[in-house]
């Protein structure tokens, strides 16, 4: 019996100690959470400002894909001969 008793008194031991640990442990989570925390939705708010400042950096960045793509594509003619030449082609097919 002696034997069983020590070995309860061990075990209690054992738990108070974890427990100390864990109540720790607890302690230095509650920290770090008040520093961290902060809000709770994980959305960013942006003001109305910073709003219209992206709008109009995304608008100028729109001409400027516009204006180049107009410009570099002229009108491709064809020359009066070479409309004869396929036309010839297409009737000796």
């Amino acid at each position: 019996m002696a034997n069983l008793s020590s070995l309860v008194k061990q075990l209690r031991k054992e738990r108070d100690r974890v427990e100390r640990q864990l109540s720790g442990l607890n302690a230095a989570l509650r920290a770090f959470a008040g520093v961290y925390g902060g809000s709770t939705n994980g959305k960013r708010h942006i003001s109305a400002a910073g709003r219209k400042r992206i709008a109009a950096a995304q608008r100028a960045r729109w001409a400027r894909v516009r204006g180049k793509a107009k410009a570099a594509t002229p009108k491709r003619t064809m020359s009066a001969a070479s409309r004869r030449k396929i036309a010839a082609a297409q009737r000796a097919r």
